[in-house]
């Protein structure tokens, strides 16, 4: 499954991500710090969708309400279907 999340309040304007079942395949920032983004998406290449949300979920970048592994756990909520809150309301997905 491949998807587009467009992204709200982060310096990247949107998340590619393709899913092999429960298991992370590929991820790349649309903009943003580019080093940085590169290395998470590395780091989450291979690991199960629930246990990159636990650990990615929640991270602020400074004074920011997000950041972009936060937004990462949040598009990856929305597309196994796991409800969102409030704080990212007027994100939305688009199917590649």
């Amino acid at each position: 499954m491949k998807t587009t999340y467009k992204t709200k309040g982060i310096c990247p304007s949107k998340i590619a991500i393709e899913l092999e079942g429960d298991t992370i395949k590929e991820v790349e920032f649309a903009g943003g710090c580019n080093g940085n983004l590169k290395g998470i998406s590395q780091l989450v290449k291979g690991m199960s969708v629930s246990e990159t949300i636990v650990r990615l979920e929640g991270i602020r970048c400074g004074i920011r309400r997000s950041s972009c592994p936060d937004q990462l756990a949040w598009a990856l909520r929305e597309m196994v279907g796991i409800c969102s809150s409030s704080l990212h309301e007027g994100a939305v997905s688009e199917a590649d």
